[in-house]
């Protein structure tokens, strides 16, 4: 069973998306929003991350610290974005690799397909 570490800010939105990932076959460990990312990554032997943060640049702000972070830089990571214009053009300035982008709104399902892809 894949273990996934979900980053939100929005506890309704975590609770919904932990039992949807969940229902789907997924080991899933929610958080609110952290700067000790790496740590719940290694204590959570997490296969892969979802970050969905309000702001566009807190999920940046992660997604930078876990692929700046020697044992992480290849974890693949789900990011859900309202703003996915911003948030493709900054992953693709950074040439990001095993990252898949949703817009919002979003459905469990569609973030279940994601990581099923990634984690292919």
């Amino acid at each position: 069973m894949p273990r996934i570490l979900l980053i939100d800010d929005t506890p309704e939105i975590a609770e919904l998306l932990t039992f949807s990932l969940r229902d789907l076959g997924y080991e899933v460990f929610a958080s609110g929003f952290t700067e000790a990312v790496n740590e719940l990554i290694a204590e959570r032997h997490a296969d892969a991350l979802v970050l969905d943060c309000t702001a566009f640049d807190m999920s940046e702000a992660l997604f930078d610290s876990v692929r700046n972070h020697t044992d992480h830089a290849e974890l693949p990571v789900v990011i859900i974005s309202d703003t996915p214009e911003q948030a493709d053009s900054s992953l693709r300035s950074r040439n990001a690799q095993r990252v898949l982008l949703i817009p919002k709104p979003f459905t469990g399902a569609q973030v279940g397909r994601a990581l099923a892809q990634l984690l292919e």
